[in-house]
């Protein structure tokens, strides 16, 4: 036996999920005002066809309201329903709700200055209306019902706003984060490949060349030279399928691989910075011009690189002179811009962690960095980094 009260809900949620629910609204509103208009017949203060004309128009307009003319369905609807209630005395229980209807969804989804507006007529029949038939009753009723339709709809409207702004915040929030997080372990990834990969690999290849180079060297010294070299091999492949984790999280594409940059590159990064900032930037260089360590030249590029950054950031415009001095045992380099130097009392530039990674850098391989308010004015970086004497294997 079928439960009748299952299939009355089967059916309504049917039409409710259905795209032309509304339209479906607006039909079966129209029927009830249509049977309410026939009932009451003789009360009503015009002949039946056009009253029943008049109940359509107070109803079926509400199946517009998801459509593009749900505005206008809207204005015809108070228009119609005030119409008939002040020049024809009737305005039916449908044609009501119909009316509570469009402005509830005028206000939540719509204009809300246009539904506080379509109450006005409502309010000024309730004051100033016929007062014949109880119309200023009617007025007053329907006056009151639309004042809260517009209401719950704007209390609705502002309620999903709200729900979406905080959907959106929080969304927002989840994404920074995730770009801080990918952001760092980039940066991880870069530090990792550019000094602790480069450090290992220098550990392999000296435990090789000592092995091989030292002449009377005992059995047992070689084999451990040997697994020196291995361990440092295993571990930078251990590295490098690290870092291929780190980049891959950090969603950074796959980039060809390529040398590391040194100072023969040095002239390409001072063309790029004379490009962006259209300030002068001068290289000199003095002393003997020999080939270093790559990690050495790694470090001298990274510290010059970030010393223009630094100037671009708090002295923009300013000329920078970048000044390689090579003697026998140290490097010495010199980044100093014209700008107007620190703050008074601030004694460096603090924003950041640009100085902080130059002096790690400088101190990895030994050497030593000096960062402050230049003589005469502006800001100066200098850094002192240990050339390996000729010969010796360390």
């Amino acid at each position: 036996m079928v439960d009748v009260s299952e299939e009355i809900k089967r059916v309504a949620k049917r039409i409710a999920d259905s795209p032309d629910r509304q339209a479906a609204v607006g039909a079966v509103l129209a029927l009830l005002a249509c049977g309410e208009t026939a009932v009451r017949g003789g009360s009503i203060d015009t002949d039946l066809p056009f009253a029943l004309t008049l109940a359509i128009s107070t109803t079926t307009p509400v199946g517009l309201l998801r459509m593009p003319l749900a505005t206008a369905a809207t204005v015809c609807l108070t228009a119609a329903g005030v119409v008939s209630l002040v020049s024809f005395h009737v305005l039916t229980v449908a044609g009501l709700v119909a009316q509570l209807l469009a402005l509830r969804w005028l206000a939540g989804r719509g204009s809300r200055r246009l539904a506080v507006l379509l109450v006005l007529p409502y309010v000024a029949t309730a004051l100033v209306g016929p007062q014949i038939n109880g119309i200023r009753v009617y007025g007053v009723v329907t006056a009151v019902l639309a004042a809260a339709a517009v209401a719950d709809g704007t209390g609705r409207r502002a309620r999903a706003e709200e729900v979406a702004r905080d959907a959106t915040e929080r969304a927002m929030a989840d994404t920074l984060h995730e770009h801080v997080a990918r952001g760092e372990r980039a940066r991880i990834a870069r530090e990792l490949h550019d000094v602790v990969a480069h450090h290992i690999s220098m550990i392999s290849v000296q435990a090789e060349t000592a092995r091989l180079t030292t002449p009377g060297m005992p059995e047992a010294g070689a084999k451990r030279l040997l697994d020196i070299g291995d361990t440092a091999r295993a571990a930078l492949t251990e590295m490098r399928r690290l870092l291929g984790v780190l980049r891959e999280d950090a969603g950074t594409p796959p980039v060809t691989r390529r040398p590391q940059p040194g100072l023969t590159q040095l002239n390409e990064l001072l063309d790029e910075a004379r490009e962006a900032t259209g300030a002068a930037t001068r290289l000199i260089v003095s002393g003997p011009v020999a080939t270093l360590d790559p990690g050495i030249e790694l470090t001298t590029y990274r510290i010059v690189q970030e010393a223009l950054t630094n100037a671009r950031r708090h002295a923009p415009g300013a000329a920078v002179d970048v000044e390689l001095r090579y003697y026998p045992e140290v490097l010495e380099v010199r980044i100093r811009d014209n700008g107007p130097g620190p703050a008074p009392g601030t004694g460096g530039r603090s924003p950041g962690h640009g100085l902080l990674g130059m002096r790690e850098r400088v101190a990895a391989v030994g050497g030593e960095l000096r960062a402050g308010p230049a003589p005469g004015g502006g800001f100066l970086v200098e850094a002192r980094l240990p050339l390996p004497v000729p010969g010796d294997v360390r």
